[in-house]
């Protein structure tokens, strides 16, 4: 039953890829070319467009790189490693990407709102809090998994000891 459950994880985390990938093939290079041809106007609103879109393209580094580690961390549950040092790790690398990311959108924030006022969206600037909550959100989450992982190795290898 634990394998089928780590495959069906294994294959969300997948699956994840797949739509953040369309976004950053498809989607993000339209702007890039909208962007340009306003840089390149000599409009402010142009170059704010092209710090949001280097971000963005900065901030999928740390993205895959925490789907990674989600993905040895699956492994090692599947191997029955779960509660071993390397779990720890990968939550201590899940969580410190999350940050990563959650303060690249916190820096871009201002633009966002920038662009929010010439546009006249408010609803931007919610999708940029969001883009700031979520991966602090998963950081907190694999921070509170990590010190309960770290605890409960400690008090197994301190039985270990005992006996």
């Amino acid at each position: 039953m634990r394998q089928v459950s780590t495959l069906f994880l294994k294959v969300a985390v997948i699956a994840l890829r797949l739509p953040v990938l369309a976004l950053y093939i498809f989607v993000l290079p339209q702007f890039f070319s909208t962007a340009t041809t306003h840089a390149g106007q000599g409009e402010t609103l142009g170059f704010i467009f092209l710090g949001i879109l280097i971000v963005m393209y900065i901030t999928i580094i740390p993205f895959f790189f925490a789907l990674y580690q989600t993905l040895k961390l699956l492994g090692f549950i599947e191997k029955d490693q779960a509660f071993s040092r390397l779990s720890v790790t990968a939550l201590k690398k899940i969580k410190n990407s999350a940050k990563v990311i959650s303060i690249l959108y916190l820096v871009i924030l201002p633009l966002v709102y920038i662009v929010a006022e010439w546009d006249d969206a408010p609803g931007l600037v919610l999708v940029g809090m969001v883009m700031v909550g979520a991966p602090f959100a998963i950081a907190v989450f694999a921070s509170v998994l990590q010190r309960l992982l770290q605890s409960a190795i400690d008090m197994k290898e301190e039985n270990e000891l005992t006996i």
